[in-house]
C-alpha cells in the first residue's frame, strides 16, 4: 500500500530548531507511519542537519545533494515519493494541526479530489471554530474566477496529476507561480477550504525579501521569465483553459510592474521592462474585470504621466 501523503521538505542551512519544529508538526498529525512519508531533501547544507535529527531518523527518508536550489530539491523529492498525495513544506515552516486534520479528512472521505487548496498565515495564533469548504470545481474554472495564490506549499495534490511537470531548475523566484498554474489546470476536481493549515516564517535573508540590487534584479528577471513561459503555454491551450491561464498571466504582470516601481524606484528600469512587455502584447494590461484593484492599477499604469506619479510616490514612501 502507498502512503496517503508524501511530505517533501527541502532544506538548506536552516536553524535546527526550525527544522525540528517543521518535522514535529507533521508527526503530530493523525496519520500512521504507513499513511505518511516524510522526505527531507538536504540541498547541500554544511554541516548536514542529520546529526541533530537522530531521534527522527526512523521517520525520515533523507537525501543529500549538491546545492542546486529549492526547485531541484523539490524535483528530487517528487522522484522519491510514493504517496497518493504530495505536500510541499518548507523546512522553516510548520503545519497547523487542527486545520490540516480537516484537510486530511477531505481527501480521505471525498472521492477523487485532485487538488485541495487551503490557506496559510504568518501569525502564530490561528484558532478557527469551524471551516467552510467550497463546492468542487475544475482547476480551469477556479482559475477563471479567482486570483491564484502561487505558493506550492498551499495545497495538497494527487501525485499522478504531475505527469512530467516539474519545477524549473535555476529559477529562484516565481518558480511556484509557474508550477502551480500548470498543475491546477490539470485538475478535474478541485476543492478550496478556508482552513488556515500552514504557518510560514517571513525571513529577511530569503531572496524574496532581499532588498539589495542583485536580489531585486534576480526577482524581477525570474518573474519576467515565468510570465513569458505561461503566456506561451496559454497560447496553445483550448479557449477555457487559455482564458484561465491568461488571468494568472495578467495577475503576475500586474504584480511584476508593481514590484519594478516599488523595488527599483527607477524610471529607466520601468520603461525598459514595460517596452519588452509591450512588444509581446502584455502591456498595457488588458481591460478585464478581474478585481477592482486590477482595474485601478491597469488605468494608473497605462499612461506615462501616471507611471511617473507612481514612481514619485514610491520614492517618497521609501
Amino acid at each position: 500500500m502507498h502512503p496517503i501523503i508524501s511530505f517533501i521538505i527541502p532544506c538548506y542551512r536552516l536553524p535546527i530548531q526550525m527544522l525540528r519544529q517543521c518535522i514535529e508538526s507533521i508527526l503530530a498529525l493523525s496519520l500512521s507511519d504507513e499513511e505518511r512519508e516524510i522526505i527531507l531533501v538536504d540541498d547541500g547544507s554544511d554541516p548536514s542537519p542529520l546529526f541533530h535529527l537522530k531521534d527522527f531518523q526512523d521517520q525520515l527518508i533523507y537525501i543529500r545533494q549538491r546545492n542546486g536550489g529549492v526547485s531541484l530539491a523539490r524535483n528530487r523529492g517528487i522522484e522519491l515519493s510514493s504517496g497518493q498525495y504530495i505536500q510541499f513544506v518548507d523546512g522553516d515552516d510548520m503545519l497547523i494541526r487542527p486545520a490540516y486534520e480537516h484537510c486530511i479528512d477531505i481527501i480521505r472521505y471525498e472521492k477523487d479530489v485532485d487538488i485541495l487548496l487551503f490557506r496559510n498565515t504568518s501569525k502564530e495564533s490561528t484558532a478557527q471554530p469551524s471551516y467552510q469548504d467550497e463546492p468542487a470545481v475544475s482547476g480551469a474554472f477556479y482559475m477563471r474566477n479567482n486570483n491564484l495564490r502561487g505558493s506550492a506549499c498551499g495545497y495538497l495534490f494527487k501525485r499522478q496529476l504531475l505527469g512530467t511537470l516539474r519545477f524549473t531548475v535555476g529559477q529562484k523566484v516565481a518558480e511556484d507561480d509557474e508550477f502551480t498554474a500548470q498543475l491546477i489546470l490539470r485538475a478535474e476536481k478541485l476543492i478550496s477550504t478556508d482552513a488556515v493549515a500552514y504557518w510560514y516564517r517571513c525571513r529577511a535573508d530569503s531572496v524574496l525579501h532581499g532588498k539589495d540590487k542583485r536580489s531585486t534584479i534576480t526577482r524581477l528577471d525570474d518573474t519576467e521569465r515565468a510570465i513569458l513561459k505561461l503566456y506561451r503555454i496559454a497560447d496553445r491551450l483550448p479557449i477555457d483553459e487559455r482564458t484561465a491561464l491568461e488571468r494568472k498571466v495578467h495577475q503576475l504582470t500586474m504584480d511584476y510592474i508593481y514590484n519594478i516601481i516599488r523595488l527599483t524606484h527607477s524610471e529607466t528600469q520601468l520603461e525598459k521592462r514595460i517596452e519588452r512587455l509591450e512588444k509581446l502584447g502584455l502591456f498595457p494590461l488588458p481591460d478585464r474585470s478581474y478585481t477592482r484593484k486590477y482595474s485601478l492599477f491597469r488605468l494608473m499604469t497605462k499612461y506615462d504621466l501616471s507611471r511617473k506619479m507612481l514612481l514619485s510616490l514610491s520614492r517618497f514612501k521609501s
